[in-house]
């Protein structure tokens, strides 16, 4: 299992989202690869991690209808992150309607 990095002496807000979607392992493994030619990517069929920087980074897991997205990073970079794993998983779902909701971690 691919577990989040812990990144020391920063502060770290966490935001969450749960996206329901019949092809949950396929966009999870479609952003992986996306973005596996600029960062160290690593990902199976099931999970994903896939860290932005030393202060950013992406865990997704599919689990069946549901792809969850864990996206840790400083409290200026989280917006603009948010975002940008918005507008590319958007862009390989075309084909149905995504509801990303992104929340902040309890």
């Amino acid at each position: 299992m691919i577990e989040a990095k812990i990144l020391e002496g920063i502060d770290m807000p966490v935001s969450l989202a749960d996206v329901s979607t019949p092809n949950a392992s396929r966009y999870l493994q479609q952003l992986c690869k996306h973005w596996s030619h600029k960062f160290q990517v690593e990902f199976d069929a099931h999970t994903g991690k896939i860290p932005f920087s030393e202060d950013a980074q992406l865990i997704l897991t599919a689990n069946g209808d549901v792809l969850s997205l864990r996206l840790d990073a400083t409290a200026a970079r989280l917006p603009t992150l948010e975002q940008v794993v918005d507008e590319h998983l958007k862009r390989f779902a075309f084909r149905e309607e995504l509801h990303i909701e992104w929340r902040p971690a309890a």
